[in-house]
């Protein structure tokens, strides 16, 4: 069902794009818009591991520094049948954890400190295996084409809206439609390619916290660190990235009503309930 979601969202996103770059640029401005962002996004795909690792000072650590985690991962990559990716440490005390690289033979699982002071061996399997998941399904790589699509439809608003300061009208004002279509374009279609994007990553959580508990055998060791994850955050929060927010297993932003509209990561409630509802 969650790939079934993630699919018709993902069409959704480009009939989006197809119908404003055709009101604004026509098929040209379409393509170029589309280019450019694809260009911008697949430069990130590519370097997005080393990018993030950097950002948050992640140091890769062997097994001797860390054996009960190494030897965690191991235990869970022979369940995932997936090559052992690297091990990163970030030196802060949030408890939070994510995965990054383009593909299972170039990915790194990266916890902070935090999270290994405060779960038990369980329940960082858990979360380790939520994080393969994420590597296994390639969900990085369906965040970057959502991600493409959505800054291809911005580009487009972005152009026609100084179009228009300047004096310009899309394809659409020129046929003699009325300015109230370009008034819709502008506000309504990247508001709505955001929280299309934002709903595919919310999807991807699930999916990856229900096969993530498959591989670690057991729910409820994820759903207990999401517990203590939540609560961790709010105590120790941490100083991320709006960007880089949705690859962690926990939103590492803080979070007010109105910002849980537009919120990379589904409310941790919900993914403990449906957590818990696998168990037999």
């Amino acid at each position: 069902m969650n790939y079934l979601k993630t699919g018709l969202l993902l069409i959704s996103l480009t009939m989006i794009f197809v119908f404003v770059g055709g009101y604004f640029g026509g098929q040209q401005g379409a393509v170029y818009a589309f280019v450019f962002a694809f260009i911008m996004n697949m430069v990130s795909y590519w370097f997005s591991d080393k990018i993030v690792l950097m950002m948050y000072g992640a140091k890769e650590a062997d097994a001797s520094e860390v054996p009960e985690l190494y030897n965690i991962i191991k235990g869970l990559i022979v369940s995932a049948n997936m090559p052992m990716p690297k091990v990163y440490i970030a030196p802060q005390n949030t408890p939070n954890a994510f995965a990054t690289g383009r593909s299972p033979k170039h990915a790194a699982v990266c916890v902070t400190q935090g999270i290994l002071n405060i779960l038990d061996k369980e329940e960082l399997r858990g979360v380790i295996a939520h994080e393969l998941s994420h590597i296994k399904n390639r969900d990085t790589l369906i965040m970057t084409v959502a991600a493409t699509i959505a800054g291809a439809i911005t580009m487009i608003a972005n152009w026609a809206r100084w179009a228009a300061i300047f004096g310009g009208r899309g394809a659409r004002d020129r046929e003699g439609n009325s300015g109230i279509g370009m008034l819709v374009m502008l506000i309504v279609a990247p508001i709505a390619a955001m929280l299309i994007q934002l709903a595919i990553s919310r999807s991807r959580e699930y999916a990856a916290d229900k096969i993530g508990a498959r591989i670690a055998g057991n729910p409820l060791g994820l759903s207990r660190a999401l517990l203590k994850l939540e609560k961790g955050n709010k105590i120790y929060p941490m100083d991320a990235n709006q960007t880089t927010a949705h690859l962690f297993i926990v939103n590492p932003l803080r979070r007010d009503a109105l910002a849980a509209l537009f919120s990379t990561h589904p409310p941790i409630r919900e993914r403990v309930k449906r957590l818990e509802s696998m168990i037999i």
